[in-house]
C-alpha cells in the first residue's frame, strides 16, 4: 500500500486497512469464521498531524463493530467537545500492523490517521514530497527504542 499525494500542498493521504482485532482473536479461537472478521479498506485517508490517533466516522465504527472504551473531552478546531473512544482497531499500513484506539467522528466526516499510530508503526511524513516513509527495522537498525 503506497501513500499518495493530495492536491493540497503539504497534505498526505494514504490507503489503509482497519480490522476489528477482537474479531481476529475470536477467529483464532475458532469462535467465528475468518470470513466473519470485520475489516474495511479505506482510500485517501488524510494523515493529520493535528490528530492524536485513528479517527473514523460513526458509520465505519459501527460497520467494524468496535467496542466502546470510554467517553472523553477532546479539543477540536471549534473548541472543547466530547467524543467516544473505541478499542481494538487494527491498522495495516505500508506492510506494518498495530492495534489502536479510535475516536468516533460524526457520520459523513472523513477518516483521519493521527500521530500515535504513525509513530508506533515507525512511519514518518515527508511533507516536501507528500509521502510516507518507513523508518528502518532490520537486522542492523530499528526505529524501536527501549
Amino acid at each position: 500500500m503506497q501513500s499518495t499525494s493530495s492536491d493540497v500542498m503539504g497534505q498526505i493521504t494514504t490507503t489503509l486497512v482497519v480490522t476489528n482485532r477482537l474479531d481476529e482473536g475470536r477467529a483464532e479461537l475458532g469462535e467465528i469464521s475468518a470470513q466473519e472478521v470485520r475489516s474495511i479498506s479505506l482510500k485517501n485517508v488524510l494523515v493529520d498531524t493535528g490528530a492524536t490517533t485513528l479517527c473514523l466516522p460513526a458509520d465505519l465504527v459501527s460497520q467494524l463493530g468496535l467496542s466502546l472504551l470510554k467517553e472523553v473531552v477532546i479539543i477540536t478546531a471549534t473548541g472543547l467537545g466530547k467524543a467516544r473512544i473505541f478499542q481494538d482497531a487494527k491498522i495495516s499500513l505500508l506492510g506494518r500492523e498495530g492495534t489502536f484506539e479510535c475516536v468516533e467522528l460524526p457520520i459523513g466526516a472523513d477518516p483521519l490517521l493521527g500521530v500515535i499510530p504513525l509513530e508506533a508503526l515507525g512511519i514518518e511524513l515527508d511533507l516536501k514530497n507528500q509521502r510516507l516513509i518507513l523508518l528502518p527495522m532490520n537486522s542492523t537498525t530499528s526505529y524501536l527504542r527501549i
